[in-house]
């Protein structure tokens, strides 16, 4: 039986890497009452954007920089948020907190990204913080549970859903993707290191070089979490972009497991689905 998250205290620390998102859930704490104090991550963390919340700077590596500035705010609970590639160890600044715990670090880099989060994870909570996922902090950036657009899944598509789900369960072991795009029952892609929009654009190609027959407005992309990896920090994400890229690849739709799949831009997914003619769903578990 897993234990209760502890409450909440403020201010919340979020670790902002790219992208709309952790401005989102910066807003989305406010709205509880709390305070949000952003740590962004230089070369990831938008500074324009950063500029509107209360805010430090920290450089990949300087562990000892990211926790000293934490203890100095008071922010003991803490959420992950937003885009970062992986790093090479070349890449990253070490400070003197970072080297004490250099070989844990170098030990979670020969991991996946599951790995690597969780592994990343045990490092601050044996420092003393706690952290916390989307749902615990901002559940209203979730995406819901069933049809959310005017269009919705066809016998084909929910097929097409269905086959999806198996495929991304038979794969989850091996920590590959969270996304896979079927048609008529045929596996066209699977997610891999370039993300959903590459995997959305790598289907439009085909689709322009003649390599797909169907015809378009059949298909399915269908996007989960990883069984075993840690949803506090690694949530699917969907947003605009998604539905633009799903449109240019002909498919019909898209299908996400709902309240464990981000969709800050809710409202504007459902707008730009109905106009290019998709459905949008969110999978019961």
């Amino acid at each position: 039986m897993s234990q209760p998250v502890p409450p909440i205290s403020s201010p919340v620390g979020v670790i902002a890497g790219g992208g709309t998102l952790p401005f989102a859930v910066a807003d989305s704490i406010k709205s509880r009452g709390l305070e949000a104090v952003l740590f962004a991550l230089k070369g990831f963390c938008d500074p324009v954007r950063a500029a509107n919340y209360r805010h430090h700077w920290i450089s990949l590596g300087q562990y000892g920089a990211l926790t000293r500035k934490l203890r100095e705010e008071q922010c003991r609970d803490l959420v992950f948020i937003g885009s970062l590639v992986r790093p090479a160890l070349s890449e990253i600044k070490l400070d003197w907190g970072t080297l004490r715990i250099l070989p844990r670090i170098i030990g979670s880099l020969r991991g996946g990204d599951d790995h690597l989060l969780t592994a990343g994870a045990r490092i601050f909570e044996d420092s003393g913080f706690q952290l916390h996922g989307i749902k615990d902090v901002a559940p209203g950036l979730l995406l819901p549970v069933g049809p959310l657009t005017g269009k919705t899944p066809t016998e084909a598509a929910l097929s097409d859903i269905r086959k999806g789900r198996e495929v991304l369960a038979a794969l989850s072991p091996f920590d590959v993707g969270q996304a896979v795009v079927v048609i008529d029952g045929h596996v066209v892609a699977v997610e891999d290191i370039e993300g959903t929009d590459g995997l959305l654009a790598r289907v439009t190609a085909l689709r322009a070089q003649g390599r797909l027959r169907a015809k378009p407005g059949r298909g399915v992309l269908v996007k989960l979490p990883k069984t075993r990896q840690d949803l506090r920090f690694d949530l699917p994400a969907l947003g605009p972009k998604t539905i633009e890229g799903t449109a240019a690849a002909g498919l019909a739709g898209v299908a996400a497991l709902a309240e464990n799949t981000l969709a800050a831009e809710l409202q504007l997914m459902i707008e730009t689905a109905d106009q290019k003619g998709l459905f949008l769903t969110g999978l019961p578990s």
